[in-house]
């Protein structure tokens, strides 16, 4: 018998059932059939963080950056890199704290870039400062 997971789509914010074993497959949402994994991070802002948190059982990393951070600048290739080693088991995602300075707030990022890996909508690890695309992978892996 097969795993079902819920995600939520990145376009239309519909929940999807997806079995486990097709997330490889690139799954469709029901709702407007655009990919649910695409191998890209995904912009997160107030009006649909909370849904990809609490309503997507897929882990997700969360970048918090912002537009005036050469560092976070330095690392965004790197982030989109590790997405397509990672996906589509983990979703990664960006939120800008310039724009979103009460989600930066509401999760206590005192420095940027900042990623948190959040697992069933819970804070699991957490790293400040810039990483390659294989450190990335290798952080999330090992506190899966």
């Amino acid at each position: 018998m097969s795993q079902n997971m819920h995600i939520t789509c990145p376009h239309c914010l519909s929940v999807n059932r997806v079995p486990a074993q097709r997330l490889h497959q690139d799954p469709k949402c029901g709702r407007c059939h655009n990919s649910l994994t695409g191998g890209h991070p995904l912009a997160l802002n107030s009006a649909n963080f909370q849904k990809h948190l609490t309503r997507s059982e897929l882990p997700m990393v969360v970048d918090f950056w912002a537009p005036w951070c050469q560092p976070c600048q330095m690392m965004a290739p790197a982030f989109a890199q590790a997405a397509d080693i990672l996906g589509p088991a983990v979703r990664l995602a960006k939120l800008d704290t310039q724009a979103e300075p009460n989600l930066g707030a509401q999760y206590n990022v005192m420095s940027i870039p900042t990623m948190v890996l959040f697992k069933n909508g819970r804070e699991a690890a957490r790293t400040s400062g810039t990483m390659n695309a294989q450190q990335i992978a290798g952080w999330v892996k090992s506190n899966l």
